[in-house]
């Protein structure tokens, strides 16, 4: 990207939690994820809620990375039995990019330590790039700021820019 503006990103936020699902509970992350990447010149073009279900959470991956270059999901990264978003991205991902989860991991691990019990991955489905976020407001924000800084050049690698860019 030669130009000073930045390029604008389209993307999706798929909240899973079975509460906020039945109607019982509001919805924090998902508007919390949506304001960072707005910040940073993502466009969210469609946010969703789904239950703690590994069909539902696979579908509806599936159908937002149809949509939008990146879908960042919130929720079900933990170590209960109906925490499954990570393996219902890894049922649809075809290849996952370890070093972002790893990042969300090691910055977290400086504000908590149970940072290091989130199982959030990151992997690309076709053309997008699938992010796994905790489901704490709190924990979303600051795994989502840890990375967003590569995000867009994964994207346009994806999209087929593949020359370098210089830090």
């Amino acid at each position: 990207m030669s130009s000073s503006i930045p390029e604008t990103f389209r993307a999706a936020v798929l909240t899973i939690s079975d509460s906020c699902a039945r109607g019982e509970r509001n919805d924090l992350s998902g508007p919390a994820v949506t304001e960072v990447l707005q910040q940073h010149h993502f466009s969210v073009i469609e946010s969703r809620v789904v239950a703690d279900d590994h069909a539902a959470i696979q579908k509806a991956i599936v159908e937002l990375a149809r949509k939008s270059r990146l879908v960042v999901t919130t929720g079900g990264t933990g170590i209960s039995a109906r925490d499954v978003t990570p393996e219902a991205t890894l049922a649809v991902c075809g290849r996952i990019l370890d070093g972002v989860a790893e990042r969300m991991r090691r910055e977290g691990e400086k504000k908590t330590t149970f940072a290091v019990l989130s199982r959030g991955v990151c992997g690309i489905y076709g053309a997008s790039v699938v992010l796994n976020l905790p489901g704490s407001p709190a924990g979303a924000v600051e795994s989502l700021q840890a990375v967003i800084d590569v995000l867009p050049h994964a994207i346009q690698i994806l999209a087929g820019k593949t020359e370098h860019m210089t830090n």
